[in-house]
């Protein structure tokens, strides 16, 4: 991400802002960073997933968004474009340009985003009280790590690798093979 020098903004100066800019902008408390493009990588693992699950969840009530959606954490005053986000909240419809209840977010991970995927993006995102399940998706390795908030209110995390075959979302009792998810990706080089 790229700081920009528009800051710091309103979250609706912010929504003005983004709703003209020819460029993807994430907002942290008044601040707001210019977002990279992906790799090919990175799009097809998330367009496979997002497929996969539309098909799952159509007629249910939930709806599937890409990255071009925004997720609102008013609680941490902010707004990021996760790779994927998953809504069944009827509230959800009220807005056009974000979205406030997630089921389940999902990142792809990138070499210039996974430390804040895995630390700051994902303590914003626990504050969302909908989010029953965070995903991480690695671009390196055939590995899907879910996290997925107990009972108790703990983020519990399972790992799936080419030795469990399948992977699980349990907020949307989807299974599905590694091979599904990671169709037609050439894996990124691990940096030495």
């Amino acid at each position: 991400m790229i700081a920009s020098p528009h800051s710091p903004l309103t979250p609706d100066e912010y929504l003005q802002l983004e709703a003209h800019s020819l460029t993807k902008h994430e907002y942290i408390n008044g601040e707001v960073y210019a977002m990279a493009g992906a790799s090919d990588t990175h799009v097809t693992i998330s367009l496979n997933l997002a497929s996969l699950l539309r098909n799952h969840v159509r007629g249910t009530g939930c709806r599937v968004y890409i990255s071009d959606m925004k997720a609102r954490i008013e609680a941490r005053n902010r707004f990021f474009y996760p790779d994927i986000l998953v809504t069944c909240d009827p509230r959800d419809q009220e807005t056009s340009d974000y979205k406030r209840f997630p089921k389940l977010i999902v990142e792809v991970l990138s070499g210039s985003t996974e430390a804040f995927d895995r630390g700051d993006k994902f303590a914003d995102y626990q504050t969302l009280e909908s989010l029953q399940e965070y995903v991480l998706i690695n671009t390196r390795h055939q590995r899907v790590e879910c996290f997925r908030r107990n009972e108790a209110g703990l983020w519990v995390l399972q790992y799936y690798t080419p030795d469990t075959g399948t992977f699980h979302l349990d907020s949307l009792d989807f299974t599905d093979t590694l091979a599904a998810l990671y169709e037609d990706v050439t894996l990124e080089e691990t940096a030495q």
